[in-house]
């Protein structure tokens, strides 16, 4: 069992206890190919529930702080995480992001680019637009639908996958992409908070 695996079950036993997660849609995520999976944030836990919860492993990209502290620091890389610097502009990330996702692999990010404070998505970066276009791969949209109070439900829902070949096709803008996947994930968002 490699380290991504065991933390990945640990994940679970430690948070499922306290919070009653339930995960939807998982039979649309795609079982093969580079597929970027961007969701809204709510929580600092939303990485970790994120990869407990999607059917394949997930490489997500985490703030280059985080690989200075000691501890973390070192689990991270072991965990498919990799460093960017604030603001999607670090060229390193995107060249393993993009290397990821040409490689059949999952990369996981935020577009909102930090937490949301007060639950209501953020207009998304075109990063993520970007990555979608460049990346030769589709993208699945998720919403995480809490908020994280322990013994109440937190939802992780998976959308349909968002196919990117007619963008590429007629050079679609990353501003416009971005548009696109926020839509996609504020439809959820609306679907799931009104039957919850």
């Amino acid at each position: 069992m490699n380290l991504y695996t065991f933390g990945k079950a640990l994940v679970g036993i430690v948070l499922k206890p306290m919070y009653r997660f339930e995960v939807i849609g998982t039979e649309k995520f795609p079982k093969e190919g580079g597929i970027l999976l961007c969701t809204n944030h709510i929580n600092a836990l939303d990485p970790p529930v994120v990869g407990m919860s999607a059917p394949r492993p997930v490489h997500f990209m985490a703030k280059e702080e985080l690989f200075n502290a000691p501890v973390l620091g070192k689990i991270l890389p072991k965990v498919n995480a990799f460093p960017v610097k604030r603001g999607m502009s670090d060229r390193e990330a995107l060249r393993t992001a993009l290397k990821k996702l040409k490689s059949g692999e999952v990369v996981g990010l935020f577009p909102e680019g930090t937490r949301s404070t007060d639950g209501v998505l953020k207009k998304g970066l075109s990063g993520a637009g970007f990555f979608a276009l460049r990346g030769d791969a589709d993208v699945v949209p998720c919403a995480i639908i809490g908020p994280y109070r322990r013994f109440k439900k937190v939802q992780i829902v998976f959308g349909e996958p968002i196919l990117m070949a007619p963008y590429r096709e007629r050079k679609a803008s990353a501003e416009e992409v971005t548009e696109v996947i926020m839509a996609n994930i504020q439809g959820i968002l609306d679907e799931y908070h009104n039957n919850k």
